[in-house]
């Protein structure tokens, strides 16, 4: 059963992706938010790949704030981004306010090296 909050972050979610795509040489940086852990993305959605994935739960450090946890997040998938060339990305928030856990994980990838 969808609830109305659901709905609303999937009408908000295909608005954004109506908007932004990535590439190979821009790939844009999915979110997912569970309530425990937190799931970022490197997609080129012109050819419908996966370049890179980091989530809380695979991290050895589980340790310290969900906000801590998010911020490794982005410094993880950020180092991976590195590792294969890539400095710019389209960030897409999912969907999800610019706030908490979202922010955290961007501003990590922003101190990673990634540049959005």
């Amino acid at each position: 059963m969808l609830t109305k909050k659901v709905i609303r972050r999937e009408r908000i979610k295909k608005g954004i992706r109506g908007k932004i795509s990535g590439t190979s040489v821009t790939p844009r940086v999915s979110i997912f938010r569970s309530n425990k852990d937190i799931y970022a993305q490197l997609v080129d959605d012109v050819n419908g790949v996966t370049l890179a994935s980091v989530s809380s739960s695979k991290l050895a450090a589980k340790e310290g704030s969900k906000i801590d946890q998010s911020k490794a997040v982005g410094l993880e998938l950020a180092k991976l981004a590195v590792g294969k060339g890539l400095s710019a990305v389209v960030f897409d928030r999912g969907g999800y306010m610019y706030h908490g856990r979202v922010k955290a994980l961007a501003e990590g990838a922003r101190e990673g090296g990634l540049k959005f």
